[in-house]
This record gives structure tokens, C-alpha cells and sequence, in this order.
């Protein structure tokens, strides 16, 4: 448990959640979410097997494969969620979506509540790659991770060149600081690395929040036999003020790599705070 949850018994507690509304929507939910695991995992094996070789083989020398590779990742994404939204799953709440299809060279951020939060960046923005959990390697997911992603367990430095190289070609990197999905209750300490690529990459940090309906079920710690009770989840995409490295730049890397850190927790707690009261505030005056 993260020092920021100190002060909270168990940031993972679900006993405030209310009684399950409706036992048969319900009961279908969960079936759905966990036939949706099992059709993401068989999907991502097809590409890795089938798919992916086709675009080595096209894509040739001219086009980075995986450039191609994750734009194709992006566009099968969206035929995904689009799926759990016929299936009153998920769906999603974004205002302009054309601003994160023109997002470029930056290290994207983003709070982490559930495990859906990197399919829904990625399909938002298909210019991408993202750091993952190295641990994924050793699931149905390998395949395209090894492929098309970076793990956690890359070393570092290494991971500093390959950023560089895709952020100098317009992709950006999606990054959780958090390092693990965020607690139901509180957050947990930013790491730095995602300052770090920002510093030796040269650009700008973008910061998003993830809000919407609770997304217990999707957790850390929840069981797979789980799902809001009372409705689906929705989530509610809200783009930040751009972070300038310019802020950065002149500072000793150790001193820019913690102040960079510290903003970006600052920008996303404060935002994730004030949305919370906001969607209290609208909760109470609608009852």
C-alpha cells in the first residue's frame, strides 16, 4: 500500500457499494465481462498468429511495422468496445474526439481505475504505444505485447531509446504513474519514470482523466465474479492541460524528474477530486 493511502484502512474496501439492483442484469453483466476477457485474449492471439505476419510481409521497409501494427491494434480496439457497448457492458463519454485522433509526440498520462483503460486510450489515440506490465507477457497477450508494445521490464535505458525514437516520429507513449491500477479509494504514489521519458524525449506530457460510473468488477483485487451493481460502466474521458517540459528542462535531471512528477500528480489528483464532487453534487441535486 502506497504511503497516499496510509491514512485509508483498505483503499480496495467495496463494502460502500450498494445491493445489486436488478440480480438478472446483473448476473448477465458479469457473465459478459468475463466472456469479454476471454474473447480479448482470444483475439489478441488470432493477430499475433495470423495477422501480424501479413503486415511484416506488406508493410515492407518503407512503413515502421510497428507504427502499422498498433494502428491496426487501435482499429480492432474500437470494433471491441464498440461490442461492450451493444452488450451493456461499457461505454464511453467523450466531447471531442478529434482532439485525441491529432495527439502527437507527447507522453500521454492517465489515472488507472480498471483494466479497460488502456484498450480505451489506444483506440482514442492510435498513434501510440504504451508501457505494460511485463507480467503480460506470460499471458494469451504476449504476442502482440513482444510485437508492438514495452514492457516494464525492459531495461530502462533501453526503454528511453525506443521512446525517443517513436516520439520523434510523431507516436506518442501512454503511461500510467501510478505503476498499478488506482485504488477504489485514493491513489498511489507517482513513479518517475514517466517523467523521465518526457525529460530525455523532449516533449510535452498530456494528461487525462478517467471518471465515470465505479468501475468495481475491472479492479485491482476484485473478484472475477464482479461488476458495478447497479449499472454499467461508463467512462468519461476529460483531456487536461498540456504539461511543458519547458518548465523542466533547465533543472538537474534528478530535481526535474521529481518536480515533473510531482505536477503530473498534482494536475490528475486535482482533477479526479473536483470531478468526484462534481458528480456528487449533480447526483444529490437530481435525487
Amino acid at each position: 500500500m502506497s504511503k497516499k493511502n496510509h491514512s485509508i484502512e483498505n483503499p480496495y474496501d467495496h463494502s460502500d457499494l450498494p445491493k445489486v439492483k436488478n440480480i438478472f442484469v446483473h448476473s448477465y453483466r458479469c457473465f459478459m465481462k468475463i466472456f469479454a476477457i476471454a474473447v480479448f485474449g482470444i483475439g489478441a492471439l488470432f493477430l499475433a498468429i495470423f495477422v501480424f505476419p501479413f503486415i511484416r510481409l506488406f508493410s515492407g521497409k518503407k512503413r515502421d511495422f510497428g507504427i502499422v501494427a498498433r494502428a491496426y491494434v487501435s482499429h480492432t480496439f474500437r470494433i471491441f468496445l464498440s461490442w461492450l457497448h451493444y452488450s451493456d457492458v461499457s461505454r464511453r463519454v467523450v466531447n471531442n474526439p478529434e482532439f485525441y485522433r491529432n495527439i502527437h509526440s507527447k507522453v500521454i498520462i492517465s489515472n488507472h481505475p480498471s483494466l479497460l483503460d488502456f484498450v480505451y486510450i489506444m483506440s482514442l489515440v492510435p498513434n501510440s504505444t504504451c508501457i505494460v506490465r511485463g507480467g503480460l507477457t506470460k499471458t494469451p497477450l504476449a504476442g502482440v505485447i513482444k510485437q508492438a508494445y514495452i514492457t516494464n521490464t525492459t531495461e530502462f535505458d533501453d526503454v528511453l531509446v525506443e521512446c525517443k525514437k517513436l516520439i520523434d516520429k510523431g507516436c506518442n507513449v501512454i503511461i500510467f504513474p501510478e505503476g498499478t491500477r488506482t485504488p477504489r479509494k485514493g491513489h498511489n504514489n507517482y513513479k518517475k519514470g514517466a517523467a523521465r521519458i518526457a525529460l530525455y524525449c523532449n516533449c510535452d506530457v498530456q494528461p487525462i482523466l478517467i471518471g465515470g460510473t465505479d468501475k468495481y468488477g475491472l479492479g485491482k483485487n476484485d473478484p472475477l465474479w464482479s461488476f458495478n451493481p447497479v449499472e454499467h460502466y461508463v467512462y468519461d474521458f476529460k483531456n487536461l492541460p498540456v504539461i511543458s517540459i519547458n518548465d523542466y528542462k533547465e533543472l538537474p535531471e534528478a530535481i526535474a524528474a521529481k518536480r515533473l512528477t510531482d505536477k503530473m500528480e498534482e494536475v490528475i489528483t486535482t482533477a479526479a477530486k473536483e470531478y468526484n464532487e462534481n458528480t456528487t453534487t449533480k447526483t444529490v441535486n437530481n435525487y
